[in-house]
Order: C-alpha cells, then structure tokens, then sequence
C-alpha cells in the first residue's frame, strides 16, 4: 500500500535540508520538521517566521546562537553520537528570531517547529533535565524521551518527544489517535514521524508503520515499510503500530501541533485494541531498556 503521506528518505529534502516539512508542503496548518547535515566547521543561518522550533542533536554538537529584539543569546549545545547513545540537550528558538548553528565537528541536526502566536525567551534545555519514561511492558516495551511534551517544557504549540523501539517490539501501539477536539478526552494535533533505523553490518535496517482511516479528517490510510530517513504525516487516523523488525532497534521523532488553545496530548485508544494495556501489569518491561 502506497500513500503520499510517506515520505521515503529524500523525497522531503530541500535546498540545505536532508528533510524539510512546512505545513504548506503537508498540507496542514501546524506542524513542521527541518533535519540538517553540517559538514565539520559549517553554519547554517534560518529565521523562525512565525513558528516555534526546538533544535535537536541527532548525531554530533554545535553552537546555537539566537538573535531577536531582545539582543542575542548563545548556546552550547553538546549532542550527542548518534540517537541511540542516549537522550540529547536542546535549544528553543522563538518566533522572529534568526538562528545560526555552527558545528566545528559537523552534524546532524533535527529543528522540530510549530506555528505559534506567543513568543517566548530563547533558553537551553539540559539532557538531565528531560524526563525519560519506560513505556509498556514485554514486546510493547519502548522508551520515550518528553524532552519537548506539554507540561515538561514550555512552548506555545509545539510538542515534540522521542521513541526508542527495541528491534522486535511494537510502540505506538494500541493504535491511538487525536483527530477531534474532544475537552478533556482528545485533542486535534497533526503530527510528523521521523524514523531512523539501526542497520546491521553495514545492512540499513526497516520497520513498519500503520495509520488507518477513523472515520474523522481526510480518511489517512498508510502501510509503510520505513527506513532510515523517512518521514511519515499523520493529519488524521488511528497510528500505531510502529514495528521494528528483529535486530533492528527504531527511533522516531515525533512532532506535533494543533488548533486547540490548551497545548496537551490527549489520545484515544483504537477500541478493539485498548485492552492490551491490561496485559502490561502482568509482564516485565523489556531489559534492553533498562540501566
């Protein structure tokens, strides 16, 4: 099954950018992902405009220096390997103001965005200061990374976080969706998965992705075979589940934006699926994601 809302690895570059994703381009209002590869000692100049934008290491380090009416600030921003050695600082950037990241070393660099009305300070965001939560247990065991979720780190609109799937297990699972303004119950939010996939003696690895029509917004319907570097767009649907294939451990970077006043993440759970969360209490989480 084929779908325009999969983005295989190079379908969504543009000009500096291995991956960029306005909403213009994913038809939406919202939500917006950027990746960038710096060369060792190169900069990159880009102006917010009217959107939020978190900068995030996915391999490597650089120098965040970000200019508005206020003045200037800069930051160091230490990274890290690769994103599976670990959980990686940050750096938000508020709408109209001008960022120039430099890597002495080079890098690759995730710049996650949301259209917003409110602007706020410029700040760093330390890698012990974001909470990490062991999610599900047995072969839905995941870990998430809420460097960017609501009520963990302030933004006017955009929430984004990290997931790591060991190789062989299902996340994003129950399918979930929040495709309504329910108060209390859902919340509307587009949202941008961003894979990349642990390969294997020089063999890339794959995983899978599912989103299914639920009946509300454009009918999203994806069965996707995904590798490293591609982007899947998810306006609408059920999501879930993520499959990493066997011996291959998946990453996504999640983000996510939406119409509602309140910024929170509120999901419902595919009914015929949700059950399988009573099933969690009675198994481990899986031991490669814990220390």
């Amino acid at each position: 099954m084929t779908s325009a809302h999969h983005l295989p690895a190079g379908k969504a570059a543009s000009g500096p950018y291995a991956v960029d994703v306005t909403p213009e381009s994913a038809g939406w209002a919202h939500s917006g992902l950027r990746v960038l590869e710096l060369p060792p000692g190169g900069t990159h100049l880009f102006t917010a405009g009217d959107s939020e934008w978190i900068v995030l290491s996915l391999g490597g380090s650089c120098t965040v220096a970000v200019t508005d009416d206020f003045g200037q600030d800069e930051f160091e921003l230490r990274g890290r390997a690769d994103v599976f050695s670990g959980v990686s600082d940050f750096v938000y950037v508020p709408r109209d103001a001008t960022a120039s990241l430099t890597s002495h070393e080079g890098g690759r660099f995730a710049l996650t965005g949301a259209r917003c009305e409110r602007r706020l300070p410029a700040r760093y965001g330390s890698a012990e200061s974001v909470p990490v939560e062991l999610r599900g247990s047995g072969t839905c065991s995941r870990r998430v990374h809420n460097f960017g979720a609501a009520g963990v780190f302030e933004c006017d609109k955009l929430i984004a976080v990290e997931v790591i799937t060991p190789g062989g297990n299902w996340s994003s699972y129950p399918p979930h969706k929040h495709d309504e303004d329910r108060p209390g119950e859902e919340s509307q939010l587009e949202e941008i998965y961003y894979f990349e996939i642990a390969g294997h003696e020089g063999t890339p690895g794959l995983g899978y992705q599912r989103v299914s029509p639920s009946g509300h917004g454009s009918g999203t319907d994806v069965l996707a075979e995904v590798r490293g570097g591609d982007v899947v767009l998810i306006p609408d649907g059920w999501h879930g589940p993520s499959i990493a294939a066997p011996g291959h451990d998946m990453y996504y970077l999640n983000v996510m934006a939406g119409p509602g006043a309140d910024r929170a993440w509120l999901i419902r759970d595919h009914p015929d699926h949700a059950w399988i969360r009573d099933t969690w209490a009675s198994q481990p989480v899986d031991p490669r994601l814990t220390p």
